[in-house]
């Protein structure tokens, strides 16, 4: 079935002319929201352990790296590869350290491009610069975890940021000419319909290059755990979120790369919603979706002009 969005599948055989896999790093940083510069509770809904490949490992950067590569390309016959630093906020060190762990790359060949994970809060000019100084050689991206454009949803899940440190964060970040990646979580409200497209429409008038989306679901061992064993957490169906994410889909520019449909989880950490770790299968859905209803990613926001923020 033809896709009726612009996934990053996609986006990077366009740019390279084959099939590049992404490489999970933990460079062995921490977050800002869990050390205690800002807060030691962290995200109420995040566990790393539940999605990053090497979360908390004692192996070098080199050694992922490496194992990364000797998989994927054994397995899928890939030779590109993006080094992505997830685990964790990936600028949230002094420059002259994250240069060392970054420059890391530089030994291997395959690699061809550069993404950073971080927070909008745990960036500054000087690590910008830094940054872009990769564009050189490497296709690079930085990808920060916005969630939701509401601030009174952003204090309940203890972020403690708000949308307009974003949007300052997004223009200094552009400014230096790097891609921006948006991670948004779909479902933050419950099933609520009306907020997931309140985020849709102010993130389609931005200068943004990519959106990656989530499904709010329940970690072990994260503080949701608790709020939804005692039924304080009320989690989205499965045919809701693809509902959901073809009208957000239709909302947002069609140049947008869809750096990630749907959220998954290690099986031995996700506790709910089960679904979502049937990923390809959810995929076809949603493509099913956007073909019954005749539209595509962009179709609202091309057909009104959508420019709001």
């Amino acid at each position: 079935m033809t896709e009726r969005f612009y996934s990053y599948n996609r986006y990077l055989k366009g740019a390279f002319g084959e099939r590049v896999h992404r490489i999970s790093i933990d460079a062995g940083l921490n977050c800002p929201n869990l050390d205690g510069t800002i807060n030691t509770e962290g995200c109420h809904y995040c566990n790393n352990n539940a999605f990053a490949r090497y979360a908390g490992t004692q192996k070098s950067i080199e050694s992922q790296i490496e194992e990364s590569i000797k998989f994927y390309g054994q397995r899928f016959g890939v030779k590109k590869f993006i080094a992505y630093f997830q685990a964790f906020s990936n600028t949230h060190d002094s420059p002259q350290n994250l240069k060392v762990k970054y420059d890391i790359i530089k030994k291997y060949s395959e690699i061809v491009g550069l993404t950073i994970s971080t927070r909008p809060d745990s960036i500054d000019a000087e690590k910008l610069d830094l940054i872009s100084q990769y564009q050189k050689d490497y296709l690079v991206w930085v990808e920060y975890g916005l969630q939701t454009t509401r601030n009174d949803l952003l204090a309940r899940i203890n972020r403690n940021h708000t949308y307009e440190d974003f949007l300052k964060t997004l223009d200094m970040t552009r400014k230096y000419g790097i891609d921006v990646g948006v991670h948004i979580i779909l479902g933050l409200a419950g099933p609520s319909h009306d907020d997931m497209i309140h985020d849709a429409r102010r993130l389609a008038g931005l200068d943004i290059q990519g959106i990656k989306f989530h499904v709010l679901h329940v970690l072990k061992d994260s503080r949701l755990e608790g709020s939804y064993k005692k039924g304080g957490i009320q989690l989205m169906s499965k045919d809701e979120y693809v509902r959901s994410i073809c009208d957000f889909l239709e909302e947002i520019p069609a140049s947008v790369v869809v750096l990630r449909l749907i959220s998954t989880a290690f099986k031995e950490y996700l506790i709910a919603p089960l679904w979502i770790n049937d990923k390809s299968a959810i995929i076809s859905e949603i493509n099913k979706e956007l073909a019954k209803r005749g539209t595509y990613q962009g179709y609202r926001y091309e057909g009104i002009g959508c420019k709001s923020k």
